[in-house]
């Protein structure tokens, strides 16, 4: 068995996963990125502490190692990471689209640019709503990425047989 036919069932079980358990699974998801934030965190410190000499690298490699560490811990006790990483995303690219929208409407004269420009704060309104859902429903999140999961799955397990018909034929 070729790798993207094994990482297509891999794709396709953690989809599941994500499906049947979304609660556990969105909990779990939020305790392996808090743990993996933490060590990095303390990784980060003893690496500023380590190279002192250099003041601004040790300096800002503490400063994100507490960061890190701070925001791993409120993700493992806290706060659900996946519907708060979703939701920053969403409201991140929201407010970018908002930005070129309003930038667009008010400087650029032209009325096919003016018209995309409308469209674009128009979506970027639309996401910064999805961001909001997506922060108060951190279990149809998890079911949305596991619905995802299980697509990307079935699509990797499909090119990776097709790509060996055509290496064996080929």
């Amino acid at each position: 068995m070729n790798m993207e036919k094994i990482l297509g069932l891999l794709y396709i079980i953690l989809g599941l996963f994500l499906v049947i358990c979304p609660i556990f699974s969105s909990a779990l998801i939020s305790l392996a990125i808090g743990f993996a934030m933490v060590c990095f965190g303390i990784s980060a410190i003893f690496n500023g502490i380590i190279f002192s000499e250099a003041p601004i690298y040790s300096y800002l490699s503490l400063s994100i190692g507490v960061i890190a560490l701070l925001f791993g811990l409120i993700f493992m006790f806290f706060l659900n990471a996946l519907p708060f990483l979703v939701s920053l995303q969403f409201y991140i690219v929201g407010f970018v689209l908002m930005v070129y929208g309003i930038l667009g409407i008010i400087y650029l004269k032209d009325k096919k640019l003016t018209i995309l420009s409308i469209i674009g704060l128009i979506l970027g309104i639309i996401t910064v709503a999805l961001a909001v859902f997506a922060a108060s429903q951190p279990v149809l999140i998890a079911i949305l990425i596991g619905v995802l999961l299980i697509i990307e799955g079935v699509a990797l397990f499909v090119v990776g047989k097709s790509l060996t018909l055509i290496e064996t034929y080929g």
